[in-house]
């Protein structure tokens, strides 16, 4: 068993972000009939359209902000919920050969087909992994490396001038949208079947979305058991911006379009759902 660094950057950040678990959050999960999903995604695949359950989700979720929970595309700003312009997304990635994480952020990932996200992803996704990570990304670099309990002071006055007074400071990529509309990241990879994932302080979204393992499970279909491939997604929500009915309508808006995955194949339309 090789060596750990149990005190990396990563960690050392994450002392400075978290506090105990204090604040309102709501917690949930559902499990997802994903065998129709899978035979839709091999087919593409035999096409040359290299997508995988990640592209799926990523671009589904994406496009339930525009089209059905608008809710959760917005954030606190002193005192006020505010609405934001876009919808872009944070992919969670492994870097340093799978013991940290990074992230690549997909902007304007709503407007995207599955062709055009999977292309993106496929140019960005090596980059992120070999180091070539976004300036809000490589600043946990710079924050690790100042001293305890300065490094908790400096986080925390950087929390306070970009998230809760909505600041921003584009040369040092930090801003109140620095992560974008949302968080989502495929825990399935690394072999867990749920996650609850954590309403990471600093990314300002109102939901992190975490896409357990697909396994083989058995299910009631029309009346019969039978082995079904089902995966369970799990999300944290602010529950200051958004409460469980939303959630209840993004979910439900993901089993709709696993049903007709075609609709992520062509541009949405032109005006979001009011």
């Amino acid at each position: 068993m090789g060596q750990y660094d149990f005190n990396n950057e990563w960690r050392r950040v994450a002392a400075a972000i978290y506090r105990k678990p204090t604040d309102s959050k709501i917690f949930g999960s559902v499990e997802l009939d994903v065998t129709d999903l899978e035979a839709y995604i091999a087919e593409k695949r035999k096409q040359g359209l290299k997508i995988t359950l990640t592209h799926f989700f990523l671009l589904a979720i994406a496009r339930a902000m525009r089209e059905e929970v608008p809710e959760f595309n917005c954030y606190v700003r002193r005192g006020k919920i505010v609405s934001r312009e876009h919808v872009d997304a944070t992919v969670s990635v492994l870097i340093k050969g799978g013991t940290e994480m990074g992230a690549v952020k997909v902007r304007d990932a709503d407007q995207l087909t599955l062709a055009e996200l999977a292309r993106w992803l496929a140019e960005e996704l090596p980059k992120s992994r070999q180091g070539k990570e976004s300036r809000t990304m490589k600043a946990k670099a710079v924050l690790s490396a100042i001293p305890w309990p300065f490094r908790n002071w400096l986080f925390g006055l950087i929390k306070r001038i970009t998230i809760d007074w909505g600041f921003s400071f584009p040369g040092l990529g930090l801003s109140p949208n620095s992560f974008g509309s949302f968080v989502f990241s495929n825990i399935g990879s690394i072999g867990l079947d749920i996650a609850y994932p954590a309403l990471l302080p600093s990314s300002n979204v109102a939901i992190v979305v975490a896409m357990g393992l697909a396994s083989m499970k058995p299910a009631v279909v029309d009346g019969q058991i039978v082995p079904r491939l089902l995966l369970t997604m799990g999300a944290a929500i602010d529950h200051r911006v958004v409460d469980g009915a939303q959630a209840g309508r993004m979910f439900r808006y993901l089993k709709q379009v696993i049903s007709n995955p075609e609709v992520l194949e062509t541009k949405p339309r032109l005006s979001p759902k009011g």
